[in-house]
C-alpha cells in the first residue's frame, strides 16, 4: 500500500526496457526523503488498535469451503457512503456435507435475504461482523455452490481501514471533485460488502457491477466490458477480471472523472492500455508528465521480474482523496502521482497483488518489495546518485529506533503492520541486503521471476522467498533471516588498520543497537583500500565473530580505508583510523592466491582450487566489478578475453566466507 522508494543499468540488464519513452525526471525532495511515501504510513498511525473482524471460530467455518467467484453488483453514488445490491458467491465445499454457510459482514448492514443453490436460508445469527446461515439443503461434501447475499446500508465511518474508512466518500480538496472509493486492506472489507477475508483463499475470479448517476465513471479490477444504461437516468459499469485476487484488493471508485488512456509496450508482452480515471482536464494537465512515466516503469518492472502479471487485462489509476495510493489489483488508488508513488503503487502488482502475503506477519513481502520499486525506478530513470539518496534515507528512516523486526509479532494492530520505518524502510533494506548476499544482479533477478512465477495468483510466507534465494546462493540463507527479518536493531563495525610492507592489517569491532535480541550479525562487509598512486580496492571480508581480523597484500601504498562504500549494509556510523600497534598478530584470513600466466591473455590459471564451488570477482584499478565467474576445484581458469589490456585485481570467496586475493595483468 501506498507509499513510500538501485541498479541495473550498468549491468545491462535495463537494456530493453531503458528505451521507454519516459519523460526526463528531475527528483524532487519527497520522492528522496520519503516525504511522498509517509503520507501514507502517517494516515496508517491515525488508525486505531483494530482487530480483525472475525473470531478464531468463525473463521474455522469458512475455511470449510474455497471461494472461486465474487460478483458484485451494486448501487453507489460519489458523494455518500449508502450501498447495497448483491453478491454472489461461488465455492467449492471441503471435504464434509456444508449445513450452514459462514461470511462477513459489518453488524449495521441489513441483510435482505440469503439465497443458496436456488433456496432460501432458513435461519440467520450475527454476532458483530460474523454471519452465519443455516442452509434449507446441505451442500454434500467436495461440491460447487452458489450464494447469493442481498444488503443494504451505510458503510461505517470509524477510520479503521489502513488509510481511512473501508468506503469513503469526499471533496478533492485541490479540485473539488466529490469522489466515493473504497480502501478493505486490511481486513475491512466486510464494512461494504459480504465477504470471507482470509488472505490464503483468493477469489479465482471476480466481476464487479456497479450502478450509479450516468454523469459518474466507476474505476474496478480488470476490464471494462461495457456500460449498461439503466432506469433513472443511471448506468451499469460492468467490470470483469479473469485473474486470482483477494478480497482486499477489489475496489470501486465513483467520481465524474475524465478518462486518460496510454499504453505499455513490454518486451516479450501484448500492448497493455492504461485507464486513468483523473478528476477532470485541469488534474490530467497538472498530472499528465507523471502519469505518462507509468508505461517506462511497467516496461522495465516486466524486464526484471517478469511481464506485467494482468497484461491481459489493463493497468489504471483512479483519483480520490486517500492519502497517499492503494495498490488495487489492476487499478490503483491515488491522491495524486509522483514518481515515487506511481513506481511504489505499480510494483505492488506484482509484489501484493501476483503473490501476496499468506498473513499480514509477512507484510514485508508486499511493501518491502513494493519500496525497493522506487529506488529500481531511480536507479533505471534517474541516476545512480539519486538512487543512492533514496536508500540513504532508507537506512536512516529505519535506522531512527532501534527496536522492532521486519517480522510483524502482532497482526491485530494496523499501525504495527503498516509501519513506515519497519514494514517499508528497513525491509526495503533487507531487500537490498539480500542483493548483496547473492551478489550477482542475474540470480537475484531471476530469483524474484522466480518467486513471481511459483506463487503467482496464489500467497506465499517468508519462507517461501527464503527458500529460493537459497537455491540461487547456494547456500543456507537461516542465519540472515534469523538476523534481519526476525531479529531487531543494526550493527555497527569501528575498524583499525595498519600497513607494514605489502601486507594490510585490519581489525573490525562490531557492535549492536539491541543486543538482547539480536547480539551478533554475522555478515560479509566491502572494504574499499584507497592508494596513494590515485587507484582503488574492493574486498569483501566476513564478519565472523564481534572482533574480526585480516591481513590483506596489497601492492601500493595505503592511505585510507571505507567501510561498505556503496551502502549495502544496513549500519550506525563507525568510526575508520590508523593503528600502528597493529600488526602481524593480527589472524591471517584472507590468503594470497597464485595466478599464471602473468600477464595473461584469453585464461587465466589459478592455483590449486581445493573447494567445490567459489566465487571469482575481477575489478579494474578503479574498483569497478569487470568480472564474476564461479571457480573450484572442477574450474580452476578464468575467462579473461573479454577484459581490456591493464591491471586487475581477482578475489575468490567461498560460501563459507574464506577469501583469497590476486592481481593480474591482461595484456
Amino acid at each position: 500500500m501506498r507509499r513510500i522508494l538501485y541498479s541495473l543499468l550498468a549491468s545491462g540488464l535495463l537494456a530493453g526496457a531503458a528505451q521507454a519513452q519516459i519523460p526526463s525526471y528531475r527528483p524532487r525532495p519527497a520522492d528522496l526523503d520519503g516525504t511522498a511515501a509517509r503520507s501514507c504510513a502517517l494516515t496508517h498511525q491515525r488508525a486505531a488498535l483494530r482487530q480483525p473482524a472475525t473470531t478464531v471460530t468463525h473463521r474455522r467455518k469458512m475455511e470449510r469451503y474455497d471461494v472461486k467467484y465474487y460478483k458484485l453488483d451494486i448501487s453507489l453514488e460519489n458523494n455518500s457512503r449508502n450501498v447495497g445490491g448483491s453478491v454472489r458467491m461461488q465455492a467449492r465445499n471441503g471435504g464434509q456435507s456444508l449445513d450452514s454457510l459462514a461470511f462477513e459482514l459489518y453488524p449495521t448492514f441489513t441483510i435482505d435475504s440469503v439465497v443458496v443453490e436456488g433456496k432460501k436460508v432458513v435461519g440467520t445469527r450475527r454476532a458483530l461482523g460474523d454471519v452465519t446461515v443455516r442452509l434449507a439443503q446441505a451442500i454434500p461434501a467436495n461440491s460447487l455452490f452458489n450464494a447469493y447475499i442481498y444488503y443494504r446500508g451505510t458503510a461505517p465511518n470509524g477510520n479503521s481501514a489502513a488509510i481511512g474508512n473501508a468506503l469513503d466518500t469526499d471533496v478533492d480538496p485541490d479540485y473539488g471533485t466529490p469522489v466515493t472509493w473504497s480502501l478493505s486492506e486490511p481486513f475491512n472489507a466486510y464494512e461494504w460488502w459480504p465477504c470471507k477475508q482470509v488472505l490464503t483463499d483468493k477469489a479465482d475470479s471476480s466481476d464487479v457491477w456497479v450502478t450509479t448517476s450516468s454523469l459518474n465513471k466507476v474505476g474496478s479490477n480488470g476490464v471494462l466490458e461495457r456500460v449498461s444504461a439503466r432506469p433513472n437516468n443511471k448506468s451499469r459499469y460492468e467490470w470483469k477480471s479473469r485473474s486470482p485476487i483477494a478480497y482486499y484488493l477489489i475496489s470501486v471508485a465513483v467520481a465524474p472523472y475524465v478518462e486518460y488512456v496510454n499504453y505499455a509496450n513490454p518486451v516479450g508482452g501484448p500492448r497493455i492500455p492504461i485507464v486513468n480515471y483523473v478528476y477532470s482536464t485541469t488534474a490530467l494537465n497538472d498530472y499528465r508528465t507523471e502519469i505518462d512515466r507509468t508505461p517506462g516503469f511497467i516496461e522495465n518492472f516486466s524486464n526484471l521480474v517478469g511481464l506485467y502479471p494482468f497484461a491481459k487485462e489493463k493497468y489504471g489509476h483512479s483519483m480520490a482523496p486517500i492519502g497517499g495510493g492503494m495498490e488495487h489489483q489492476t487499478m490503483t488508488t491515488q491522491d495524486g502521482f509522483n514518481f515515487t508513488l506511481t513506481a511504489h503503487e505499480l510494483f505492488h502488482q506484482w509484489f501484493g497483488d501476483n503473490v501476496t502475503c499468506a498473513s499480514w506477519q509477512d507484510i514485508w513481502l508486499n511493501e518491502s518489495f513494493a519500496s525497493y520499486g522506487e529506488y529500481l525506478s531511480l536507479n533505471a530513470f534517474s541516476t545512480a546518485a539519486q538512487a543512492r539518496s533514496w536508500m540513504d534515507n532508507a537506512h536512516t528512516t529505519a535506522m531512527q529506533s532501534a527496536g522492532g523486526s521486519v517480522y510483524v509479532p502482532d497482526t491485530t494492530n494496523v499501525n504495527r503492520i503498516f509501519s513506515y520505518r519497519l514494514s517499508y524502510k528497513k525491509g526495503a533494506a533487507v531487500v537490498h541486503m539480500l542483493r548483496y548476499v547473492l551478489n550477482d544482479d542475474v540470480k537475484f533477478f531471476r530469483a524474484l521471476r522466480t518467486y513471481q512465477s511459483r506463487f503467482a495468483g496464489s500467497t506465499a510466507r517468508t519462507t517461501d522467498l527464503q527458500r529460493i534465494f537459497e537455491a540461487e546462493a547456494g547456500v543456507s540463507l537461516d542465519t540472515f533471516f534469523r538476523q534481519w527479518y526476525r531479529g531487531e536493531g543494526y550493527p555497527t563495525f569501528n575498524v583499525r588498520w595498519n600497513q607494514v610492507g605489502s601486507s594490510l592489517y585490519l581489525k573490525a569491532t562490531e557492535t549492536v543497537s539491541v543486543p538482547t535480541v539480536t547480539p551478533f550479525f554475522d555478515t560479509q562487509i566491502d572494504y574499499k583500500i584507497n592508494y596513494s598512486n590515485g587507484t582503488s580496492q574492493t574486498v569483501r571480508l566476513r564478519q565472523s565473530q564481534t572482533e574480526t581480523s585480516f591481513t590483506v597484500p596489497v601492492a601500493a601504498t595505503v592511505t585510507s580505508i571505507q567501510v561498505d562504500p556503496d551502502q549495502w549494509l544496513l549500519n550506525g556510523n563507525g568510526f575508520v583510523s590508523r593503528d600502528n600497534a597493529l600488526s602481524t598478530k593480527a589472524a591471517a584470513t584472507v590468503l594470497p592466491l597464485a595466478v599464471y600466466p602473468n600477464p595473461c591473455r584469453e585464461v587465466l590459471q589459478l592455483g590449486s582450487l581445493t573447494m567445490r564451488t567459489a566465487q571469482a570477482v575481477v575489478s579494474d584499478m578503479t574498483g569497478r566489478v569487470v568480472l564474476r565467474q564461479t571457480v573450484g576445484a572442477a574450474q580452476t581458469t578464468l575467462n579473461t578475453a573479454a577484459l581490456a589490456p591493464g591491471i586487475y585485481y581477482l578475489q575468490v570467496t567461498t560460501p563459507e566466507g574464506e577469501v583469497s586475493l590476486a592481481r593480474f595483468v591482461r595484456e
